[in-house]
């Protein structure tokens, strides 16, 4: 039983894709928690008291009691196991190795996606211009797996909703949002997922004026 309170560290602009991320399994959860915002462009999350608490001086970074956690896809993984009675990953176990495999792939492929398009176009509004030819062949490989993924229009990728919807819609609206061109059934996929109360509790978050991409 876990009864030291949790406390989850985001940046003060609520842009971070991968905080949003543990935000929601938080709220999907129903778990109880304190937000803590870091000023990324004041090099907050540098500060020798952060730099203390998260290995990687990142956002986002969990705390619960004396154990700390950084890296989105380790603390979701770590939620899900600590606070079993609500999954945000498949039971079945190649399925949830696939949701992962999703949510690595965002991470760590699509580069040009997460240049031209920061998070601030998703959430702040930010005007960029059209995508580069590198950002276009992105997006279509974005695209090609995202149809691969949802052939027959599934409401979620894997049967029960996960958290890599989330991750997946959130990529999507990278391109959806600023009017880029992207096949009516993943809009609808990625509005869909949008909607979800705890994906809006994270969108209705008060922000301040955009200051720099994330």
């Amino acid at each position: 039983m876990h009864q030291a309170p949790l406390r989850l560290y985001v940046d003060s602009l609520f842009a971070s894709p991968y905080a949003m991320s543990v935000f929601v399994t938080l709220r999907e959860k129903g778990l109880a928690f304190d937000t803590v915002t870091l000023d990324l462009d004041a090099a907050q999350h540098q500060a020798a008291d952060f730099a203390r608490l998260s290995l990687t001086q990142r956002v986002p970074t969990l705390v619960e009691g004396d154990f700390a956690l950084s890296e989105s896809s380790a603390i979701c993984e770590y939620l899900d196991a600590a606070y079993p009675a609500i999954a945000v990953y498949p039971s079945n176990l190649q399925q949830r190795a696939r949701a992962r495999q999703v949510q690595a792939w965002l991470r760590s492929d699509l580069l040009p996606i997460r240049q031209e398009r920061s998070t601030l176009v998703v959430f702040c509004g930010q005007t960029m211009p059209p995508l580069s030819p590198v950002a276009e062949a992105a997006a279509r490989k974005l695209i090609s797996a995202a149809q691969g993924l949802l052939a027959g229009h599934p409401e979620n990728l894997f049967g029960d909703w996960s958290i890599a919807d989330v991750d997946l819609a959130l990529m999507l609206n990278r391109l959806i949002l600023k009017g880029d061109p992207v096949p009516g059934e993943l809009v609808a996929y990625a509005q869909r997922q949008w909607q979800r109360p705890s994906v809006q509790a994270w969108v209705n978050l008060q922000r301040p004026g955009p200051q720099g991409a994330q």
